[in-house]
């Protein structure tokens, strides 16, 4: 599994999406607002900590620009890989 599909599930899982796919979340359509998946605020802290526990890393609100590596599943799946380095 890539990761991108990787993210895409943990998303599913993480927030208890029941009624989508990994497939029928695009790689990079936005992950807030109402253009794209359509997340909040909530589900961004529940996502942060997701990633941290999926992928074993420490996430600094102040230091990361956590709003642009959030923005995408594709912007995510960078910052991962880029963190992992």
């Amino acid at each position: 599994m890539n990761l991108e599909t990787q993210i895409k599930q943990m998303i599913i899982e993480s927030l208890g999406l029941e009624d989508i796919t990994a497939a029928e979340i695009e790689t990079d359509a936005p992950l807030f607002g109402d253009d794209g998946l359509g997340l909040d605020s909530v589900d961004a802290l529940e996502l942060g900590l997701a990633v941290q526990k999926t992928f074993g890393l420490q996430l600094d609100a102040e230091r990361d620009n956590l709003r642009e590596h959030f923005a995408s599943v594709q912007t995510l799946a960078g910052f991962i890989r880029s963190r992992r380095a």
